[in-house]
């Protein structure tokens, strides 16, 4: 599973600027294969980050989500990358139990 995050920023945003580099460089440390990466301009997308709730960024979304909306610590947007890669890698690897017959 792949989890899609999208960053929410405007032009000459320091704030967003920051927000860019710190979250990118955490995003990119899962790797290409489990993460991939969007930032969004929020004057050329306006109406797609109106639909997801964006009302002031930097912001976060995450598989088509508004999970952040506020810039989170970097601890705690790793922690989130953790969870849904760990829920996925868990949820993958399940295998159905036998019964004590062996089917």
């Amino acid at each position: 599973m792949k989890v899609r995050v999208e960053v929410f920023t405007t032009p000459g945003c320091d704030q967003c600027r920051r927000a860019r580099e710190t979250l990118k460089s955490i995003a990119e440390s899962f790797g290409a294969d489990k993460v991939s990466w969007r930032e969004v301009d929020v004057l050329e997308e306006l109406d797609y980050a109106v639909e997801l709730g964006v009302t002031c960024p930097p912001a976060v979304a995450i598989d088509g989500v508004l999970i952040f909306p506020a810039l989170p610590s970097a601890e705690r947007f790793r922690r989130e990358l953790d969870q849904r890669l760990g829920s996925a890698t868990a949820a993958d690897a399940i295998v159905p139990r036998r019964g004590r017959d062996g089917h």
